[in-house]
């Protein structure tokens, strides 16, 4: 049976789910409405869409590490509620997508949501979302995900608070020893503690740089107390204000955390020299659950006056 625009139409409006999905259900079934419904509900998509709009800011971040330490995933995964990021179904089901995006050549979270469920090929990494959708009741969000190959060192890992926190450390040695791993473990609580957005200050953006530096200059222009001072002396002040500003998002410019007799940048070299081999920092993710998103604010005495009312 030809499936028509109608007919996708009424099917989208009985379940809620996706327009593109309410297609395919009524070409898998012939365009049987009854069995297109069942198709939508065994995949989970109908009750998935209408929790859609929901707002998922909660959830935990994962991250799978191989043996070798030369492969390394992270990825953060939403869910409405903090009790169910802290449900033990939940985290299997992160695990699971982060060891499938450890396996994955996917360059874009599309890719990856259309990607075969590994776990079981007859559904999609999306339809799998999905069916967990259905399961606990509450919207999920795959958000994003990282993977670093490294062949000429290794992968450091660190999660902090039960998931709130993953960092990944791509480390480029030829000595993989206790000291090489042990000062990579460092680099990894520091990122954790301090957020650096940049490894050094070659890596920071030209107009990233101009743009604060207007900024900068705004704030001393309107500073009364700066109103008689000679323009050398104000250059110096942005200069000043300016290299304090990087030095706080530049990784191997910032104190470190352990010793602040020296910055990061120091350590590593102290490391480097009582190996005998360079220790480059060649890459650094840092993903915190949440960060940038809108947080759902309850109230709670609300919720349970509406439920009486119910």
């Amino acid at each position: 049976m030809e499936v028509t625009a109608k007919m996708v139409k009424d099917l989208r409006e009985m379940t809620g789910a996706g327009m593109m999905d309410c297609k395919k259900a009524l070409a898998e079934t012939d365009g049987d409405m009854e069995k297109a419904v069942e198709y939508l509900r065994k995949k989970g998509l109908a009750a998935a869409e209408k929790k859609a709009g929901r707002i998922a800011a909660e959830g935990i971040v994962d991250i799978k590490v191989s043996d070798d330490r030369k492969v390394a995933a992270i990825v953060e995964v939403n869910s409405e509620t903090d009790f169910v990021a802290k449900n033990e179904k939940f985290r299997e089901y992160v695990a699971a997508v982060v060891a499938q995006v450890a396996n994955s050549s996917a360059n874009s979270l599309e890719e990856f949501l259309d990607e075969k469920w590994e776990q079981d090929p007859s559904m999609t990494v999306k339809e799998k979302l999905a069916s967990m959708i259905a399961v606990i009741g509450e919207n999920m969000n795959i958000r994003r995900f990282e993977r670093i190959v490294e062949n000429n060192g290794f992968v450091m890992s660190y999660i902090h608070g039960g998931g709130k926190i993953g960092v990944l450390v791509d480390v480029e040695c030829s000595v993989v020893n206790d000291e090489t791993l042990e000062a990579a473990k460092n680099v990894a609580l520091q990122i954790a503690a301090l957020s650096p957005k940049y490894i050094s200050l070659s890596d920071v953006p030209a107009d990233y740089i101009e743009h604060e530096k207007s900024i900068i200059l705004e704030q001393v222009k309107n500073d009364p107390a700066n109103a008689k001072k000679p323009e050398n002396i104000l250059e110096k002040m942005i200069e000043g204000r300016l290299n304090k500003q990087l030095k706080e998002i530049c990784l191997l410019d910032q104190e470190y955390v352990k010793d602040n007799e020296f910055t990061v940048g120091k350590y590593l070299e102290s490391v480097s020299k009582q190996i005998g081999a360079p220790l480059t920092i060649k890459r650094i993710v840092r993903y915190e659950t949440g960060e940038g998103l809108e947080k759902r604010q309850d109230n709670f005495a609300e919720e349970v006056a509406k439920q009486m009312g119910n």
